[in-house]
């Protein structure tokens, strides 16, 4: 018997395909009082754990010139949406390194894709036989 029969935990739609060294806005659900409101965290993905139980991914961001680490369930009903702005080329699974960089030693490039990955083909379209006219 597999965990996540046990727990009921299931894929949450919400999240996309994250790697290390993507940059994601991650929407997180607060509960001030009565109301409840959506808080962007932006920030780089130093690492992702995949797991049975649902798994697990950490963002860092810096602000104010404070390095600021906060890791997000992915199975949690408080994560809103998930939204991958770029995609790092990275060779590392876990970025710990970016700890002790900062300013431009801290940058990660863009992975680049080509474009017919980009494009979506255009559906083809079949031109339909012209009818046949009766003969007179």
């Amino acid at each position: 018997m597999k965990i996540t029969e046990l727990t009921g935990l299931k894929a949450n739609a919400r999240v996309p395909a994250i790697t290390p060294g993507d940059t994601v806005k991650v929407g997180i659900k607060i509960k001030e009082g009565d109301k409840e409101r959506v808080q962007p965290f932006q920030g780089v993905i130093i690492r992702v754990r995949n797991g049975d139980a649902g798994g697990s991914f950490t963002v860092r961001r810096v602000a104010y010139g404070v390095g600021i680490e906060r890791t997000f369930p992915t199975a949690s009903p408080l994560l809103d949406k998930v939204e991958v702005i770029r995609h790092g080329k990275v060779r590392r699974a876990k970025l710990y390194y970016l700890r002790g960089l900062s300013a431009k030693k801290a940058r990660i490039k863009e992975k680049r894709f080509p474009k017919e990955l980009l494009t979506t083909p255009e559906p083809e379209v079949i031109p339909e036989p012209p009818a046949e006219q009766p003969k007179a």
